[in-house]
């Protein structure tokens, strides 16, 4: 049994103008210190589903499927239940630290409280630990910088608090929600690290949500591509790099810029993403997709085992035809 089974999940939003179906019959599995890299166009249903997982979706959604975490189904668990198992064991990292963080309280507080709340340790104590915390980030001078406010601190050095907060009470499980986002491409590279380091220092499992799959590669074990709320291709990351199959894959993979490509103008895949208040027949990226026939846009394919190396795609059309 994997440490994290996802199977079959289902996310949808009752909105004013009907149904928005997010994520469609989505199934994953992620081992023990692994890293996960979901990657995905915006609307691509990454972040709903990991929502989903946590007990986190707005007031106006629904999930169905199973998510068991260590083998137990946390799916729509009762609030007070799932706190604790996301107090103590899974840990999110939010998209801008900015909006996560209290501007109004200073930085020591509000790690503090984590500690206070959850832990139940003292408020002295929870401080020293929130500092040595600070300090395994590599952020410089922790005890006085620890007392100043979130916008003393610069994109990157917030998302190091961020980062701090979520690994107070030493989850087993760490979701990170486009880490890198609005950061320039220096403190990427950073962070990325950071979290790889973190990663082997305390042996926790990442999910790392991303639209940038330059941010992915040499920075996950496995790669789950999501298009219109579906999975449409999944394997070792590594392994994907070399050998995508799906037409997907290939367009967001020729769409990363290249440093040895000379070519004027940036690669990108033609036309829009689906409108989700109308579930697509067939599978969703055949209106874009320039290899699809009549039943891509009648049937939804399943995903299917492509070679040895775990490696599984969602597409009717044959490998050959698009390589």
């Amino acid at each position: 049994m994997s440490f994290l089974e996802v199977n079959n999940l289902k996310v949808e939003f009752d909105t004013a103008d009907g149904i928005v179906s997010a994520v469609n019959n989505v199934s994953f599995s992620l081992d023990e210190g692994k890293i996960l890299a979901i990657v995905g166009e915006s609307g691509s249903g990454k972040s709903q589903t990991v929502f989903a997982m946590n007990g986190l979706l707005d007031h106006n959604g629904r999930a169905s499927g199973s998510v068991k975490f260590e083998g137990k189904e946390i799916l729509n668990l009762p609030s007070r239940e799932l706190n604790l198992i996301r107090a103590q064991k899974i840990a999110m990292i939010f998209q801008d630290p900015m909006t996560s963080l209290n501007p109004y309280v200073r930085v020591s507080e509000q790690m503090a409280e984590v500690l206070v709340h959850h832990q139940g340790v003292s408020k002295s104590d929870a401080i020293q630990q929130s500092i040595n915390m600070l300090d395994a980030v590599k952020i410089p001078d922790a005890k006085n910088r620890i007392r100043m406010y979130p916008h003393e601190f610069s994109g990157g050095m917030r998302q190091r608090v961020m980062i701090a907060m979520s690994l107070l009470c030493h989850p087993k499980l760490l979701i990170a929600d486009e880490p890198t986002t609005a950061l320039d491409v220096t403190v990427q590279a950073q962070i990325m690290q950071l979290l790889a380091d973190i990663q082997k220092e305390f042996g926790m499992s990442i999910i790392l949500i991303t639209h940038d799959l330059g941010v992915v590669a040499g920075n996950s074990d496995e790669m789950l591509v999501m298009y219109g709320g579906e999975v449409m291709e999944i394997g070792k990351t590594e392994h994907l790099y070399s050998n995508a199959t799906h037409p997907y894959t290939q367009g967001l993979m020729s769409a990363v810029p290249r440093l040895d490509d000379s070519a004027d103008r940036l690669v990108t895949i033609p036309g829009n993403p689906p409108n989700m208040m109308l579930t697509p027949v067939g599978c969703p990226f055949s209106p874009r997709c320039k290899f699809a026939n009549t039943t891509c846009s009648l049937q939804t394919p399943i995903l299917a085992k492509v070679d040895n190396n775990d490696h599984y795609r969602a597409c009717h059309v044959a490998i050959e035809d698009i390589l």
